[in-house]
């Protein structure tokens, strides 16, 4: 469109066109080349100012995204981490079961096994206080006088939840 604009110029100022209505539409064309160049450049101008608005943002946007990127790194770190540690305990409490179990009655471990797999991974539970910590129910003073009467190596279990009670010396007894 410059160079449009350029040669009709040429053209005008050198004086080829000769003709008075030749002339007028030279002149028009002209003025009408340069008010769409200034449309065009105003355009240009809106697009480039978007466009650095835009690069602003992505910046912006791009920054955000690495902070976030930093964080999930690190939490994913600290899971890990946690994670290492669980499966660690893990292996020792088995070990620790594994030597455990070997000294406990094969019917005792298999009722255990059985009220574990009933009551949610909880076979076994503390009397504390004259109550069962597996249902959080308060005995009745029959059942404690029956616990009481036990004998030490007797298997005495909760008449609320089946849970084998462990008597210790908190148990109220």
């Amino acid at each position: 469109m410059r160079q449009r604009a350029v040669r009709d110029q040429k053209r005008l100022d050198s004086g080829a066109v000769s003709s008075p209505k030749d002339l007028e539409n030279l002149q028009r064309e002209i003025a009408s080349l340069a008010k769409r160049q200034g449309d065009l450049e105003d355009v240009v101008l809106e697009v480039m100012e978007r466009r650095e608005s835009a690069q602003e943002r992505v910046a912006e946007l791009t920054e955000r995204v690495g902070s976030v990127q930093g964080r999930i790194d690190d939490a994913t770190v600290r899971r890990d981490t946690a994670v290492e540690g669980i499966d660690g305990e893990v292996a020792s409490v088995t070990k620790e079961r594994e030597v455990i179990s070997g000294s406990v009655p094969p019917a005792l471990l298999s009722l255990y096994d059985k009220l574990r797999a009933q009551q949610g991974g909880v076979g076994a539970a503390k009397l504390y206080a004259r109550s069962c910590q597996g249902c959080r129910q308060e005995l009745a003073i029959t059942e404690l006088n029956e616990i009481r009467s036990a004998a030490p190596d007797t298997v005495v279990r909760c008449e609320n939840c089946r849970r084998i009670l462990v008597r210790t010396s908190e148990s109220g007894l």
